[in-house]
C-alpha cells in the first residue's frame, strides 16, 4: 500500500516547484515578524530594523532565531550571499510544509485507509491558499504546520497514534511561536481531557512539565536577546484581546469569516468539505468543532485576515478527502475540477498578484556592488512596510520608509508619519527635504503618487529610472505599479 516514502519524494518535490512559484508579497509580516529580526540578530554591524512591536515585547524571538541560525550557517560557509538569504527561509518553509503534508496522509491512512488517506493528501496539495501560503516565513505558517503535526499525535477514537506530551509539546512550541495557536486546541484539549481516564496525570504529568519547559526556553531565548526578562505571549493577549488595538490595522463586520474569509481559503474545495462534513463518521465531529470554534473566536475581534484561519485549513482538508473518496463514479472528474480550478489562483496569486515590492528589492540591492553605496540614501514613500528591507539587501545601505506605529499612549489626535504624509504629500516632501543636502539619492513609491509630487521630482533633479509592475488591482495608496527616481547629481541650472 504505497507507503509515506514516495508520497514524501512527490510532496517535496512539488513544495520545493510550490517555493519558486511563489514571488508574490502577502502580509508585511512575512519579512518584518521574521526574517528582518533574523538579520538584525545575527548581523554584527547591527544594521537591521525591528518594528515597534519588539521595542513593546509583543513578538518573541524562537521563530526569528531558526532564521538567524539558517543566516548563520550561510555566513559561516561565506555563502551568505543576499539571493540565499531570500531563498533559503523560504526552501526550509517548503521541507516542513513537505512532511506536514505526509503526516496529514499518515493520520487518515491510520483512522480510515490508504484510498481516504490519498484523498485527502489530494485535496492538501491542490489547496490553491496552501499552496500560497505555505513556503512563507509567516508566524501563522508555522503555527499550521506544527498543527498538523500536532495533530498527526492527538488521540481521536480509534487513534493508536495517540501521545499526550508529543502533541502537547507541539502545540506549546506554536503557542511561543503565535499564542494564537492555542484557538483551534481549546476544543480538542477539552474533549481529550474529558475521554481521558486519569486525568491528574494527563495534568500532572504531560501538560505542565511540557508547559514549563516551553515557556522557560522562549523565556530564556527572549532574556537573550531582549536583555531583559519579558512575557511575550502576556504582551501579545493584553495588545490583541484587552486593548483590541489589532483595529489599527482594519476593521471587518463580524459575519467576515462566514460569508469571505473561511469561503475564500477554501476556494472549490467548499462544495466537498460541506459535503464531507455531512458524510464523516462521528469521530470527525471534534475537528469540525475546532474549525467552527476557531472562526467564531476571531470573528469577536474586529481586525480580521484570511492568514488568522490557515491553521485551521488543513482540518478542512479531512473533510473535504473524505467527499472526494465516497463520490465513487465522480472522484475522477471531481479530481480535476479541483486540481484545474486552484491552479489559475495558486499561479496568479504566487505569480502576478502584488509581485512589485519584491521585484523593486532587486533595483535597491544594486547600489550595493557600487562604489556609490556610501553615498546613496533610500526612501521607500509607499504604505508603511510594502516591501521587506534589509534581509533583501543584506548591505550597510542607508534606507528609510514612512512610519506607523499605532499610539500606544492614548492620544486621541495621534496621526502616524505615513498618515501625515499622504494628506498632503508634497508639502510634507518640501518640508521634510528643505535643503538640498538632506535629499535621497532614490525615491521609490507607487504609480498613483507620481502625479501629486511631479513638480517637487522636476524641481530637485530626479528621473525615473525604473518601473516594476506591482497588481493588477490597485486599491487606494496602492498603484498599479511602482516607479524607481533617481536624483540626477549634475544638475543643468
Amino acid at each position: 500500500a504505497g507507503g509515506p516514502a514516495p508520497l514524501l519524494a512527490l510532496a517535496l518535490a512539488l513544495r520545493t516547484l510550490n517555493c519558486f512559484l511563489v514571488q508574490t508579497s502577502f502580509v508585511p509580516d512575512e519579512y518584518w515578524q521574521s526574517l528582518e529580526v533574523a538579520h538584525r540578530m545575527l548581523n554584527i554591524n547591527n544594521y537591521g530594523y525591528l518594528t515597534w512591536e519588539w521595542a513593546n515585547g509583543l513578538r518573541g524571538y524562537s521563530y526569528p532565531l531558526i532564521f538567524a541560525s539558517i543566516y548563520k550557517a550561510l555566513q559561516l560557509l561565506a555563502k551568505d550571499d543576499v539571493q540565499l538569504l531570500i531563498w533559503v527561509p523560504r526552501l526550509a518553509q517548503a521541507v516542513l510544509a513537505a512532511f506536514a503534508d505526509v503526516k496529514l496522509y499518515s493520520l487518515v491512512r491510520h483512522l480510515e485507509n490508504a484510498e481516504t488517506a490519498k484523498c485527502v493528501y489530494f485535496c492538501q496539495l491542490c489547496s490553491w491558499f496552501t499552496w500560497y501560503s505555505c513556503t512563507r516565513t509567516l508566524t501563522n505558517t508555522m503555527e499550521t504546520l506544527l498543527t498538523i503535526f500536532a495533530l498527526s499525535y492527538y488521540p481521536i477514537k480509534g487513534s493508536k497514534m495517540g501521545s499526550s506530551s508529543k502533541y502537547l509539546a507541539l502545540i506549546a512550541l506554536a503557542i511561543v511561536i503565535r499564542p494564537t495557536a492555542v484557538i483551534p486546541w481549546i476544543p480538542l484539549f477539552f474533549s481529550h481531557f474529558l475521554q481521558e481516564q486519569r486525568k491528574a496525570d494527563l495534568i500532572l504529568h504531560n501538560c505542565i512539565p511540557v508547559g514549563l519547559v516551553t515557556v522557560g526556553t522562549s523565556l530564556i531565548i527572549d532574556r537573550v536577546f531582549f536583555g531583559e526578562w519579558v512575557l511575550v505571549q502576556l504582551n501579545f493577549l493584553k495588545f490583541n484581546v484587552l486593548q483590541n488595538l489589532g483595529t489599527f490595522y482594519g476593521s471587518h463586520p463580524w459575519h467576515w469569516y462566514f460569508t469571505q474569509g473561511l469561503p475564500v481559503i477554501l476556494g472549490t474545495h467548499l462544495p466537498f468539505f460541506i459535503h464531507g462534513c455531512v458524510l464523516a463518521p462521528k469521530r470527525y465531529h471534534i475537528l469540525l468543532m475546532a474549525v467552527i470554534w476557531t472562526v467564531l473566536v476571531y470573528s469577536t475581534l474586529s481586525h480580521k485576515e484570511f492568514r488568522f484561519i490557515y491553521p485551521v485549513l488543513p482540518f478542512c482538508m479531512v473533510f473535504c478527502g473524505y467527499s472526494l473518496k465516497h463520490l465513487k463514479a465522480w472522484k475522477k472528474s471531481a479530481a480535476s475540477f479541483l486540481l484545474l480550478s486552484n491552479l489559475l489562483p495558486a499561479l496568479y496569486t504566487g505569480l502576478v498578484h502584488q509581485r512589485g515590492s519584491l521585484d523593486v528589492m532587486s533595483h535597491i540591492q544594486q547600489l550595493c556592488n557600487d562604489s556609490y553605496q556610501s553615498q546613496a540614501f533610500v526612501f521607500i514613500m509607499m504604505p508603511c512596510h510594502s516591501t521587506p528591507f534589509y534581509s533583501h539587501v543584506h548591505c550597510p545601505l542607508k534606507m528609510r520608509f514612512l512610519q506607523c506605529p499605532p499610539d500606544l499612549t492614548g492620544n486621541e489626535s495621534y496621526i502616524d508619519e505615513a498618515d501625515v504624509f499622504y494628506s498632503n504629500p508634497l508639502g510634507w516632501l518640501n518640508k521634510e527635504f528643505y535643503n538640498d543636502t538632506l535629499l535621497p539619492s532614490h525615491l521609490i513609491f507607487f504609480s498613483v503618487l507620481e502625479q501629486e509630487i511631479s513638480s517637487f521630482l522636476a524641481l530637485r533633479g530626479y528621473e525615473k529610472t525604473a518601473t516594476v509592475f506591482h497588481t493588477h488591482v490597485p486599491q487606494g495608496r496602492v498603484g498599479s505599479h511602482i516607479y524607481v527616481y533617481r536624483k540626477i547629481t549634475e544638475m543643468s541650472h
